[in-house]
């Protein structure tokens, strides 16, 4: 009968075999680690991704935003359109004009800078710049910097759009059957900025920095027939809540805007698109 084996007479592994299981083991705790790695960047990178309602809206158009000033209730309207903007404040209750200004306007990151043509609380800024910080907030926006009103603002259009979305200078008039035609280079300006349901017209001197007036509200451009309903003016507050029909048609670029004038007279005007 052959004798039993014991623990020490067992065929032992050549250290070659015992270099490739060690490396094998290796390679599998290495590999595990990668793997429990790349989840966790995984994890973090979620944790950073932006939200949908980070995403910032779309700002060409009208924005509003109600709020109180000097205890009264204010609104406040901004329109984006193209390059130029106004910003206006009357009371709500009544359409009271209380300030406006605007320009030219960019957006880089979150960051919405706007130079000034005009600026009827401080003439000053004038062909001087800020910069506001732009925080989107679902569909609406928040604008902060020094001296801003707080609160969130509510987009007006809808994406709404017409054929005079824009801003125009007044560039030309007819007078006893002639048409007479302007420079828009000029510093002393007259300029209308429509969104698809706001309008504003505006005038004033970048080189004075004068104000000369502005009146302004919603309106509606369809099948040759333009309607402004007036929601403020700064010449006569009595005017909030009239409205005027014109007829209308855009010309080789050029906004040909005719009828009678709140006075009854007959108007004829060429607005070129800035």
């Amino acid at each position: 009968m052959p004798a039993k084996q014991g623990f020490s007479s067992l065929p032992r592994p050549w250290p070659g075999q015992l270099l490739k299981s060690y490396s094998k083991i290796y390679t599998m705790i290495h590999s595990m680690k990668n793997i429990a790695l790349l989840l966790l960047l995984t994890l973090v990178s979620f944790s950073f991704t932006p939200t949908a309602e980070e995403a910032p809206p779309v700002l060409q158009g009208a924005w509003s935003l109600n709020t109180m000033a000097n205890d009264k209730a204010v609104t406040h309207v901004l329109v984006l359109s193209g390059d130029y903007f106004s910003w206006t404040v009357h009371e709500t209750a009544n359409g009271a004009f209380v300030m406006t200004k605007g320009g030219t306007w960019s957006k880089t990151g979150k960051k919405l800078s706007l130079a000034y043509e005009f600026h009827t609380a401080d003439s000053t800024q004038v062909g001087q710049a800020e910069s506001l910080k732009l925080i989107a907030k679902g569909s609406n926006i928040l604008l902060k910097g020094k001296g801003q009103p707080k609160g969130r603002w509510t987009d007006l259009d809808q994406g709404k759009l017409t054929p005079l979305n824009g801003a125009w200078l007044i560039s030309g008039r007819k007078r006893n059957g002639e048409i007479r035609r302007n420079r828009t280079d000029r510093p002393r300006k007259t300029m209308k900025i429509l969104s698809g349901t706001r309008f504003q017209w505006i005038a004033y001197n970048t080189e004075t920095k004068q104000f000369f007036g502005t009146g302004g509200g919603t309106y509606t451009a369809e099948n040759g027939v333009y309607q402004e309903n007036i929601g403020f003016f700064s010449r006569d507050d009595s005017r909030v809540g009239a409205t005027l029909k014109f007829e209308f048609a855009v010309q080789d670029g050029d906004w040909i805007h005719s009828g009678k004038s709140s006075k009854g007279a007959p108007l004829y005007e060429i607005w070129s698109q800035r």
